[in-house]
């Protein structure tokens, strides 16, 4: 009995191992998005949160999304912004995606009491920003010392 012989030589015609390694990945973080959110379908943008001495900013890029397609919401002390990316139409195949579409979801824990009356949000040149002020017995207090 013969066995066939592979030849090292012949290239796989067509074959990208970089493509396939990238669509591997792009599977892989999509399972760990899916799981982080709870198993929500969706994403989650890239987000900064900084305190300063009376409030949290909080910064999410949201490039090219109009501001009636966002929704923000706070509930006590947890924040969370959503919306969705609508896929555009195409008249030709697409042959790579690497922007996300559909649906989104950020979510944040503030760490202190906030003030929900006074909250405020900008979105500019694709960078959402929303300042959450603190409640006044969340903010420092320098104290006198006596004596």
């Amino acid at each position: 009995m013969t066995l066939p012989v592979r030849s090292r030589s012949r290239a796989v015609a067509g074959w990208d191992p970089f493509r396939e390694l990238d669509e591997l990945t792009q599977r892989v973080n999509s399972l760990w998005e899916a799981n982080a959110n709870g198993g929500l379908q969706g994403w989650a943008p890239l987000a900064d949160v900084e305190e300063t001495d009376d409030a949290y900013v909080v910064e999410i890029d949201l490039p090219g999304i109009k501001r009636d397609d966002i929704d923000i919401q706070l509930s006590d002390r947890q924040l969370t912004v959503s919306g969705e990316v609508k896929e555009k139409e195409r008249t030709g195949i697409l042959r790579r995606r690497t922007r996300r579409v559909g649906e989104f979801h950020y979510s944040v824990t503030l760490p202190a009491d906030v003030d929900a009356d006074k909250v405020s949000a900008h979105l500019d040149d694709g960078v959402l920003t929303v300042r959450v002020p603190k409640a006044e017995q969340a903010k420092p207090r320098r104290i006198q010392i006596s004596g």
